[in-house]
């Protein structure tokens, strides 16, 4: 079975495949906590677990849309230039509130290990989690933390970003579109600014540019925390 499905055609189909019947079921049902994210990803392990296709080989069959994310992201730039008025408009208080989500989202990860009493190697695994994946695994291997527990982290903190942050835009009554795409962009990265997108242009385009400067802001204080904690 595995050499039958153990090419770029079947494994991409799988991808796209299970994406859309994520996407289907949460468009019918209407419910906003059951994001395609949710279904996507069990159908493509229980298929891997069936076929014997190890994680490696799935996403080397999967490099074209590897590949396709490094234009997505450069996509994003054409939202910045669109937009160049209103952040240049915000400029201060873009700054200030990533310097202070990145402090936050770093010093609560610290505090809340401590009064926990957990083990060293979970906050060097954790506190980068309000940045986008390639950027907190860097950072973990640079504190010795674990890579696994990371990513995870950081999957987990964008798809309940995702889900809650709309939620949470009318609890507290975020009207501003500059509002809601940093409070997105800072504490969840990319599944985050995909669901902002949708929302509109100028909540993507803060949410995008909330993504780089965040990654910024975290590289630079987790070795403070992290001298400040030893």
């Amino acid at each position: 079975m595995k050499e039958l499905f153990l090419n770029t055609p079947a494994m991409l189909f799988l991808t796209i495949g299970s994406y859309l019947v994520g996407l289907y079921c949460k468009t019918k049902s209407g419910f906003s906590l059951l994001h395609p994210f949710i279904i996507c990803i069990p159908i493509i392990i229980v298929t891997l677990l069936i076929t014997g296709i190890s994680c490696k080989e799935y996403m080397e069959c999967n490099k074209i849309i590897t590949f396709l994310l490094g234009p997505c992201v450069v996509s994003l730039g054409l939202s910045l230039y669109d937009n160049l008025d209103v952040i240049k408009k915000n400029a201060l208080a873009i700054l200030s509130s990533v310097i202070a989500g990145s402090i936050v989202g770093v010093g609560s990860v610290y505090l809340l290990c401590k009064w926990m009493d957990l083990d060293e190697l979970f906050a060097q695994s954790l506190v980068s989690k309000s940045v986008t994946t390639p950027i907190a695994m860097d950072l973990t291997e640079s504190l010795g933390g674990n890579i696994s527990l990371t990513a995870v982290s950081v999957v987990l903190c964008g798809f309940i970003g995702a889900v809650i942050g709309p939620v949470l835009w009318k609890v507290f009554r975020f009207r501003h579109p500059v509002a809601r795409g940093l409070a997105m962009g800072c504490a969840s990265h990319g599944l985050g600014t995909a669901r902002t997108i949708e929302m509109g242009a100028v909540e993507g385009a803060i949410s995008g540019l909330s993504i780089a400067l965040m990654g910024i802001a975290t590289a630079l204080i987790i070795p403070l925390y992290s001298y400040l904690t030893t």
